[in-house]
């Protein structure tokens, strides 16, 4: 578990995430969503706290425990899957920040529920997510989120919770005297590599490794993006890609805990943009549905690369969060399939209406799930010129 120190310096540095995920200022009487796990309970007491502070208005939410989140899949019929509460719609649409404070008790609960009942309960909550993401988009709004560690999280990624907290407080630097001053350096860093790798024209990436060979197709008015505040951690650099000119084959070699259910070994073949092939290890036939989930669950929606030399982070961890960040001996690759960013339009994305992301093979999808490998890769642009660029190798940009 955290000390108190450790929990004042995470509080800092999620206010301070919160306040640099968004291209707008916070002012007072904005409104702020706070939702937590029962054991991240003394965080989310420090930040209620420094919301109200800050003037802001502040609207707790705890989230479910493993007995109600089964009782609602189990008991549930259609009707209670895609109920919206009165009231939630509102409250979405007046937001400003969120903060999402995850610490499970487990991650495996829900093997047994038929994965088209969790979809159709994402799907019927896609419309708030676009509402979050048009706030978003005009700098109404930003989120963060992070995890906490606990006795399940530990036990299945085959650590000590001892062990497994160490890495979290390194992961997040809180073992730092002043752990914001350390993550705005990292921040001002890492935009001379999104500076550089945003001055290359680039027709396709070609990215491969022992199990990888896949092309991916930035299209028309694409950045990088990342270390934004939108996670903490977070060290990856990314873009959403024009989901059309995804080809090839990738392969997940971290394991993947995802509404209550573990999948190993995840292969997946693209061809003309969508995963006409899924297989797995474990967990197929639940990957295989969530990729069914609606028209762009099958699609990629985000392509991000984690540069080792700012991660600390060296272990498996069963926690997408921490393992979409992996630096270890080769950093990470990880593709989302799923919704896009629109954060990633090299222009003002309040601009861009749904026709016009459409039209630019922005995905759109009610799953957006990170699939991690860690293998040593290369990445290489092909850029319009002719001319071919490495852009990453050995776990680190070549910038």
């Amino acid at each position: 578990m955290l000390t108190d120190v450790q929990n004042e310096r995470f509080a800092d540095v999620l206010v301070w995430a919160l306040k640099t995920a968004r291209t707008g200022n916070f002012r007072k009487k904005d409104l702020v969503l706070l939702q937590y796990d029962t054991a991240a309970i003394k965080l989310a007491e420090r930040l209620y706290d420094r919301i109200l502070a800050m003037g802001m208005h502040c609207v707790q939410r705890m989230g479910f425990t493993v007995a109600m989140e089964k009782s609602f899949y189990f008991r549930s019929d259609n009707a209670q899957l895609s109920f919206i509460a009165p009231g939630d719609k509102e409250l979405i649409g007046g937001l400003n920040g969120r903060i999402f404070l995850r610490a499970p008790d487990s991650l495996t609960h829900l093997k047994d529920v038929d994965p088209v009942k969790i979809g159709k309960m994402l799907v019927s909550r896609k419309p708030l997510r676009n509402i979050m993401d048009k706030r978003e988009e005009e700098g109404l709004y930003s989120w963060t989120l992070t995890s906490l560690p606990t006795t399940e999280l530990a036990r299945q990624a085959k650590l000590s919770l001892k062990k497994y907290t160490e890495q979290v407080v390194k992961a997040c630097y809180l073992d730092d005297e002043d752990p914001v001053a350390r993550w705005q350096s990292i921040y001002n860093e890492v935009k001379g590599i999104k500076k550089w790798l945003n001055s290359l024209v680039v027709k396709r990436f070609h990215m491969e490794s022992k199990n990888c060979d896949l092309t991916i197709t930035p299209g028309e008015k694409r950045k990088w993006v990342g270390i934004s505040g939108h996670n903490i951690p977070s060290f990856e650099i990314f873009m959403s890609p024009d989901w059309r000119g995804t080809v090839g084959s990738y392969y997940a070699n971290l394991p993947s805990f995802r509404s209550g259910n573990y999948v190993e070994d995840i292969r997946l073949v693209f061809e003309k943009g969508a995963a006409v092939k899924v297989e797995a290890k474990t967990g197929g036939e639940f990957a295989a549905k969530q990729l069914a989930m609606d028209r762009g669950a099958c699609r990629v929606g985000e392509f991000s690369l984690t540069d080792k030399r700012f991660s600390r982070i060296d272990r498996f961890m069963a926690d997408t969060l921490f393992d979409e960040n992996h630096g270890g001996k080769f950093g990470n690759c990880h593709i989302a399939v799923g919704s896009s960013y629109s954060q990633t339009f090299d222009g003002d994305p309040a601009k861009l209406t749904k026709e016009a992301k459409k039209k630019m093979g922005f995905n759109d999808s009610a799953l957006h799930w990170d699939l991690v490998n860690t293998e040593n890769k290369t990445v290489t642009a092909h850029l319009t010129s002719g001319k071919k660029v490495v852009i990453y190798e050995g776990g680190e940009f070549k910038y």
